[in-house]
């Protein structure tokens, strides 16, 4: 649903050996860039994963439905291939965490770790586990081609949001009127700038007129790249066809 990065930083430093002053600045930092929203991400040393974490809990589900995502879904797919050929590959067990979040939130990317988030305890259909892999996938393949500064320029996050928003599937038709958002005229086009704010304020201390202006400065051309997708894809039809076209394309050229 939303990008969550900060410094480059020990996530797991052992709170013993941190004075109050380095505390206080570290739980600061953790409400500034969205740290708080995923508590598992605070934790100073790393949990420990038991058997039966494994086998019978939400986090079994979380990823067995990130597997099915990461092999089924058309977005998902093409991303992952995109992110290969860029240099990123994506390995399931290194690059996503399923942990228990905020309950406002179904996911993040943890800049300083490379990794994507997905909130076990809020993601609990398969359609919403694809839109939420999607989502954060975009970010990280922005963050792999584009160098994106996650901590120093606002203009980037809100462009990363606007990508995600936008080719992710979180505003087709279906998903709005489940929502009971209708619209005719550029409903598209308000749906991903609403989305793209509220992902900012979430993660950024900043007013809500603050975060749309940096949404619409940077709206037009972050709206017009489609990269990899090649177009937006309203739905799993079009998304299948761009993934198609993606796998293909060499052989297109070759053929010139």
């Amino acid at each position: 649903m939303l990008a969550s990065g900060g410094k480059p930083r020990e996530l797991y430093a052992d709170i013993s050996t941190l004075d109050v002053s380095n505390t206080m600045d570290q739980n600061k930092q953790d409400e500034e860039y969205g740290y708080d929203l995923f508590p598992e991400r605070k934790a100073r040393k790393p949990k420990h994963i038991t058997i039966r974490d494994n086998l019978f809990t939400s986090r079994n589900k979380c990823q067995v439905m990130l597997t099915f995502a990461m092999e089924i879904s058309p977005y998902a797919k093409l991303l992952l291939n995109a992110m290969k050929n860029s240099g990123c590959k994506v390995y399931k067990d290194r690059h996503f965490s399923c942990e228990d979040c905020d309950g406002t939130v179904s996911g993040g990317f943890d800049a300083a770790t490379s990794q994507i988030v997905l909130c076990q305890n809020n993601i609990h259909q398969q359609a919403h586990m694809n839109r939420v892999v999607t989502h954060e996938l975009i970010h990280a393949f922005d963050h792999c081609r584009a160098h994106v500064d996650w901590f120093n320029n606002f203009r980037h996050l809100a462009c990363s949001e606007i990508r995600a928003a936008n080719l992710s599937g979180d505003c087709s038709f279906t998903n709005e009127v489940s929502r009971f958002n209708f619209g005719l005229k550029a409903h598209h086009q308000q749906c991903v700038r609403d989305r793209a704010v509220r992902s900012i304020l979430a993660v950024r201390k900043v007013s809500q007129e603050e975060a749309q202006k940096i949404v619409d400065e940077v709206f037009d051309s972050c709206f017009k790249d489609h990269a990899p997708f090649g177009r937006i894809p309203h739905g799993n039809k079009d998304a299948k066809f761009a993934y198609r076209e993606y796998m293909n394309r060499d052989r297109y050229y070759a053929n010139l």
